[in-house]
C-alpha cells in the first residue's frame, strides 16, 4: 500500500514495510543490560501478512495486501495485532523468528480499541509474552520497541507522551502511548517494558509524538490494558463485549478552531445524508463542538447505532442542515470465518 498523509499530525501509511532497514546497532537493546531473556521475548513477535478481497469495504483505503507484526499472547497460538492489518482479511500468513511460515486465521477485530486477534493454525515454537501494566507507564520511561526479525528489529526508545489521541476515522484513546525515536516497522509491533512484559501494540507513525503542537516524529501505541477486560469475550466471539458505537462514516479534522469534514465514506451514513468533503461543522444536535474528542464523546453518548443526528454545516458560505441516521460500522465489513 502506498504512503498516505494523515490528518491531525500523524500518518496512516505504509502497511507494507518490506524495505525497512534493520535498527542501527547502537540503538538496539543489549541482552546483558536486561533482567529478562531478550531473545525469548523477541521470538514471540511474528511477521504478519494479510490478504483482503478487492471488494472489501476497506480495500480502497487500506489496500488488499497488508503487512506488519503480531505478538504471541498464549500457548495456543493466539496473537494480538493492530486491527487495521486484519480487518476483512481472508488469508493470514505468519512468519516466525526462524523464518518458518505458518498459516493463520483472523479471530476478530475491535473498532473501539483498535486491536485485532489472529491465531496460528499450526504449532508455534515460542513462549508467549505476558501483559504488563500499561496504566502505570509514564512519560520519560524507557521501553523496547520491537518488530518481527529478532534483535535486528529491536530498538531502545522512551515514552515521550501519554495523552488523548483522536483519530480522524472516528477513533479515540484516552491515554495513548507515544514513543520516540520512531521505529520503521511499527504496525502491530510491541512496546515492551524493561521486565519483558507487553505494554502496547504499534498503531501509527506520528509527526507530533511529544505534544499536539510540537514536531517530533515517533510512534503511537495502543495500551495493552485496553485489551485485558475484553479479551475473554473477544477471543471467543471475535468481538468486544462492549456495545457498538453509532458510526457516521466520515473523516473529520480540526482546522483553525473548527471541525472540517475531510472525507466521507462512500455508501456510509454521512454520504447518504448529503455531507460533503470541505463542509465545516457548525453544530451537532444543537451543540457547538470544536474538537474531535468532544465530538466523538458527544455522538457516542447519544445512544446506539441507528440514532438520528441533525448536523448543521457551512458549505460555500451557506448554512446546510443534514439529517444523519448513524450506522454500525461492523455491518459494512466482511466478517472473518470463525478461527
Amino acid at each position: 500500500m502506498a504512503g498516505k498523509k494523515g490528518l491531525n499530525g500523524h500518518r496512516f501509511e505504509r502497511l507494507i514495510h518490506i524495505s525497512e532497514p534493520d535498527v542501527p546497532a547502537d540503538q538496539r537493546p543489549r541482552a546483558e543490560d536486561l533482567r529478562f531473556p531478550l531473545e525469548q521475548a523477541l521470538g514471540a513477535i511474528f511477521g504478519l501478512r494479510a490478504t483482503v478481497p478487492g471488494d472489501a469495504f476497506t480495500a480502497q483505503t487500506l489496500g488488499t495486501e497488508r503487512e506488519g507484526n503480531a505478538v504471541l499472547i498464549d500457548s495456543a497460538g493466539l496473537m494480538v495485532t493492530i486491527g487495521y492489518l486484519v480487518t476483512e482479511a481472508e488469508h493470514v500468513e505468519l512468519t516466525a523468528a526462524d523464518g518458518r511460515q505458518i498459516a493463520g486465521a483472523v479471530v476478530g477485530f475491535d473498532q473501539g480499541t483498535g486491536f485485532g486477534l489472529v491465531r496460528a493454525l499450526d504449532t508455534v515454537d515460542a513462549a508467549p509474552i505476558a501483559f504488563g501494566d500499561s496504566h502505570a507507564l509514564d512519560e520519560g520511561q524507557p521501553v523496547i520497541v520491537a518488530a518481527a526479525g529478532g534483535a535486528r528489529q529491536a530498538m531502545n526508545a522512551r515514552v515521550v507522551s501519554r495523552r488523548v489521541f483522536a483519530g480522524y476515522w472516528e477513533y479515540l484513546l484516552d491515554r495513548a502511548i507515544f514513543t520516540a525515536p520512531p521505529h520503521g516497522r511499527w504496525s502491530g509491533g510491541a512496546a515492551l517494558g524493561l521486565d519483558g512484559r507487553l505494554l502496547g501494540i504499534g498503531s501509527l507513525l506520528v509527526q507530533n509524538a511529544e505534544s499536539e503542537n510540537e514536531a517530533r516524529t515517533g510512534n503511537m501505541f495502543v495500551p495493552i490494558d485496553l485489551l485485558q477486560p475484553i479479551l475473554p469475550a473477544f477471543r471467543e466471539s471475535g468481538r468486544s463485549p462492549n456495545p457498538p458505537r453509532p458510526w457516521l462514516g466520515m473523516l473529520t479534522a480540526e482546522v483553525d478552531g473548527r471541525l472540517a469534514i475531510a472525507g466521507v465514506t462512500s455508501g456510509g451514513p454521512a454520504h447518504g445524508a448529503g455531507l460533503r468533503e470541505g463542509d465545516i461543522i457548525l453544530n451537532v444536535d444543537g451543540q457547538e463542538i470544536v474538537d474531535l474528542p468532544t465530538f466523538y464523546r458527544f455522538v457516542w453518548s447519544l445512544g446506539s447505532p441507528g440514532i438520528v443526528l441533525v448536523i448543521h454545516v457551512l458549505r460555500h458560505g451557506a448554512r446546510v442542515e443534514c439529517v444523519v441516521r448513524t450506522g454500525n460500522r461492523y455491518d459494512y465489513l466482511k466478517q472473518p470465518p470463525r478461527a
